[in-house]
């Protein structure tokens, strides 16, 4: 799995975004099984300031200690889901997002042990699911929400997987990786064919 990212984000290259705000990093975490690649969601607590009872993925606010904003993906995906920064091979960013709470994040691409055991933080999340990827390119998207971002309208896909809703900031996120590294050619600019 390693090997096929690595190719597929070679020549990626990720748009910036030159906004001078509170920056987060997060982690796309795929897990290493070439047959059958999962990307690992959590759902946040109810209990959370913000994005709370939301799909995301692990990741949070940078600390002043860290040193890069990979490391702060790695530093809360360790404190959200126990999965330790040895046990991800960090691949490539992503393209920066905004948070409707004015974060500018950074995901990162990281590859997994599929069968490392996850623990929730109850703290900050509710639970831990997976999603093959196979799933979403087929595209099978629950609803389709317009989203306004300097002056510009993107039209982000919602999928529904078991009892979860991935929308918003993540499905962006999924979005850009799916496109990157599959060819997906999933349209954030345009509105779906049939509405």
């Amino acid at each position: 799995m390693r090997d096929l990212l690595t190719k597929r984000l070679s020549g990626y290259v990720p748009r910036l975004l030159t906004l001078d705000y509170p920056e987060a990093g997060v982690l796309v975490p795929v897990t290493d099984n070439l047959d059958n690649p999962e990307i690992i969601f959590t759902l946040r607590s109810e209990n959370l300031s913000t994005h709370r009872g939301q799909v995301s993925f692990p990741g949070g606010r940078r600390d002043p200690e860290d040193k890069s904003i990979a490391a702060t993906a790695l530093r809360e995906t360790h404190e959200e889901i126990g999965l330790p920064p040895e046990q991800v091979q960090l691949i490539a960013p992503l393209s920066q997002v905004m948070s409707l709470h004015q974060i500018l994040v950074t995901p990162y691409v990281g590859v997994v042990p599929g069968d490392h055991p996850l623990t929730a933080n109850p703290a900050e999340i509710e639970s831990i699911f997976r999603v093959p990827v196979e799933f979403f390119l087929e595209d099978k998207r629950h609803r389709t929400d317009p989203l306004n971002f300097l002056n510009n309208t993107f039209y982000v896909p919602c999928y529904r997987w078991d009892r979860y809703q991935i929308w918003g900031l993540s499905a962006v996120v999924l979005v850009d990786f799916l496109n990157a590294v599959y060819d997906a050619g999933i349209d954030l600019l345009e509105p779906p064919q049939g509405g």
